[in-house]
């Protein structure tokens, strides 16, 4: 008998120790933001645009529903997906802006809104090529647009759709922010995992109009 208890033991030593490693080399895995971001569902691969500026991004939604993403990103004369994003407005990162940001979410909850990770989009994105550049559009890495967002202390903001609702159709915002007190709230399990975030990266708000 006491041979094969002991041997029990062993075993769920065993076992108890490798559970505890599990979660270790997980985060090991994990060096960079855009290695979180694809553990996230990936919702839009396209281009963001600022004046004469076009910026290869994904996003990956961390929280919120996917089906405001489908809905308010519609490109009108394909029926499919938008591949570019022309940012036309900034908005000031006061806090009485940010609050009313807040506000829309809270009223948009919970199917009204989303909440995505923005990175740097690679060829072997969704796709697995860059959408086509319009004629006089720089390509630039999304990091320039994280700075200059930084450098005016502001979110970038899109009306949407793009064009204009056409009938029926649902209206809302985006809203672009670059690394802030604000965005940091929505990437606190990334923070947790990956212990610091060092790569450029915005955090996106899409939400809603209410009628």
């Amino acid at each position: 008998m006491l041979p094969r208890d002991s041997e029990r033991n062993h075993r769920t030593g065993e076992s108890e120790s490798k559970t505890h490693e599990e979660p270790k080399s997980e985060t090991k895995k994990l060096k960079n933001l855009s290695e979180y971001a694809q553990t996230l569902q990936l919702a839009w691969n396209g281009l963001l645009v600022l004046k004469n500026s076009c910026f290869p991004t994904s996003m990956h939604i961390l929280e919120g529903d996917l089906g405001v993403i489908n809905g308010l990103l519609k490109d009108h004369s394909s029926g499919g997906k938008l591949t570019q994003l022309k940012i036309a407005q900034r908005l000031r990162l006061d806090q009485p802006k940010l609050d009313e940001v807040t506000r829309r979410i809270k009223q948009g909850s919970p199917n009204g809104y989303a909440v995505l990770l923005a990175t740097q989009s690679t060829p072997a994105g969704a796709e697995g090529t860059f959408p086509v550049v319009e004629p006089g559009l720089q390509r630039r890495l999304l990091r320039n647009l994280v700075s200059y967002l930084k450098q005016k202390q502001a979110a970038g903001v899109i009306s949407l759709p793009v064009g204009g609702a056409k009938g029926r159709d649902s209206t809302g915002m985006l809203y672009a922010f670059p690394p802030c007190e604000f965005s940091q709230q929505y990437l606190q399990s990334a923070l947790r995992t990956l212990g610091k975030l060092e790569e450029e990266h915005m955090v996106i708000v899409i939400v809603k109009d209410t009628a």
